[in-house]
């Protein structure tokens, strides 16, 4: 869906003087889709051509070069027409609709949606099977919280759907106990991480989690109803800190006093000046340093303002100011986007990642990041802040590539140590999956196979993706 994320290792490289035996198929419709799988096709679905990773020209060749034994097509479901309404305080979407299509379509009718993903120009139902968090999560917790039901297409080319009204346990894949033992063993490792957005495996405790994170790897989402919540207005107010990379302990003083505001901040998001510098000069909102934003419900925008703003004792007035909704929205998708064509540019793709821990090991974070520049490699870092949930991105040079996969194979080493979650938002798709295998256990590889052998008995849908690992 969203999601194929390639980023690679530079041992796959493009090559275009070989056959293409890779479809890329234009899937217009569901019955399309349903013809399609009943004839046997497998399939990775694409749902939003929107990647600030690989440019989608280059996805035919990087499969067909790097996994020749994949016999299958490229579903692309951008072409589904779409379908939305507002029944109460539920969004019903179907097909290819926007997070910007829904967020007008909310505004205009005195409601808002709960997730702010950076490119609102990804599909939602893509969003849904990676279990992408956006920027809102701060207040409003994850996705996945936010979705009533879901229908989907299974491998038999029919329509099912899912509910959060049902628990998992209760579905007729759990009537056996050795299946129950399964998922509850399942369940207990998962513990380890319910307070992050996304575990290093999916979460799995109602009906509906069985199409969220899985990355289309059990069925294709045709159908998602999310809540939303009441409009209100907002204020975007930044603050001007120093580099984080020569001193985070004025960031460290704003993430901790942040943490009680959840009811009253909607977003608080970092960007470095490293980030800030692929900008055009006259678009960079302060002259040096990094920058929070903190996105504000307006009625509570005075309660922050006296306890929270004016308390951060490394930050003082001067270095506060405000911003429109509609400046600030370019500033966060501008970033990725400058930063994309840079690495184009170079001709090498950047070596990110996505990383969150918990509150209390936020500065371990930042202190492992800040090791990570002194390889002479050009990086950023931005992200959710308030979640302690940052993407450090390297943009090495095509000699460097080796040495930034190295050091992120470390990274992830510790991020295991610390119990973190190594892909907290954007999903595993191919070239993340060396990394995930070390935080897989026994119970993750046998829910896996179950899923896999009920939902997808003949692994049509995503047959390379991380259920399919190997131990």
């Amino acid at each position: 869906m969203r999601g194929v994320y390639f980023n690679y290792p530079k041992k796959y490289q493009f090559v275009y003087n070989r056959v293409m035996t890779l479809q890329w198929k234009s899937i217009n419709n569901i019955d399309a889709l349903k013809a399609c799988l009943k004839q046997g096709d497998r399939g990775i679905p694409i749902g939003s051509r929107t990647s600030m990773v690989i440019p989608f020209e280059k996805i035919e060749a990087f499969v067909d070069q790097n996994f020749p034994q994949f016999n299958g097509s490229l579903w692309d479901l951008s072409g589904v027409p779409p379908q939305a309404e507002l029944d109460g305080d539920v969004l019903k979407v179907r097909g290819h609709f926007t997070w910007q299509e829904a967020k007008s379509l909310c505004m205009a009718s005195g409601r808002q949606i709960m997730t702010s993903p950076t490119e609102e120009l990804a599909a939602i139902l893509s969003g849904v099977a990676t279990s992408a968090t956006g920027e809102r999560c701060f207040a409003h917790g994850t996705l996945r919280d936010q979705v009533e039901s879901i229908r989907f297409v299974d491998s038999r080319g029919e329509e099912q759907e899912l509910s959060r009204q049902n628990k998992l346990i209760d579905h007729p894949l759990f009537q056996e106990e050795a299946a129950r033992d399964i998922l509850r063993r399942y369940q207990k490792d998962y513990e380890l991480y319910k307070g992050f957005k996304n575990a290093p495996f999916p979460r799995l405790e109602f009906e509906t989690d069985l199409m969220s994170g899985f990355e289309g790897q059990l069925g294709v989402i045709t159908e998602v109803h999310l809540q939303t919540i009441a409009k209100c207005n907002l204020t975007y107010i930044f603050l001007n800190l120093p580099r984080w990379d020569q001193d985070f302990a004025p960031h460290i003083e704003v993430f901790e006093k942040i943490q009680n505001y959840r009811d009253r901040v909607y977003s608080c998001e970092f960007i470095d000046h490293h980030s800030l510098g692929y900008l055009p000069e006259e678009m960079r909102p302060v002259v040096d340093g990094d920058i929070v934003f903190l996105e504000i419900d307006e009625n509570s925008f005075e309660d922050v303002y006296e306890s929270l703003l004016s308390q951060i004792s490394s930050v003082n007035i001067e270095q506060m100011f405000e911003m429109s909704q509609a400046k600030c929205q370019e500033l966060r998708v501008n970033i990725p986007r400058y930063v994309f064509e840079s690495n184009q540019k170079m001709g090498v793709l950047k070596k990110g990642t996505d990383v969150q821990v918990r509150p209390g090991q936020f500065a371990d974070l930042m202190a492992l990041y800040k090791g990570m520049t002194q390889e002479g490699v050009p990086y950023t870092l931005f992200g959710h802040f308030g979640d302690a949930h940052l993407h450090f991105n390297y943009m090495p040079r095509p000699d460097q590539v080796d040495t930034c996969q190295k050091i992120l194979e470390e990274l992830y080493r510790k991020v295991i140590e610390m119990k973190g979650s190594p892909f907290a938002e954007h999903g595993i798709g191919l070239i993340k999956q060396p990394f995930i295998k070390g935080f897989y256990r026994p119970a993750q590889r046998e829910m896996f196979s179950l899923l896999k052998n009920y939902f997808d008995p003949n692994n049509q849908f995503f047959p390379m993706g991380f259920m399919s690992l190997d131990g």
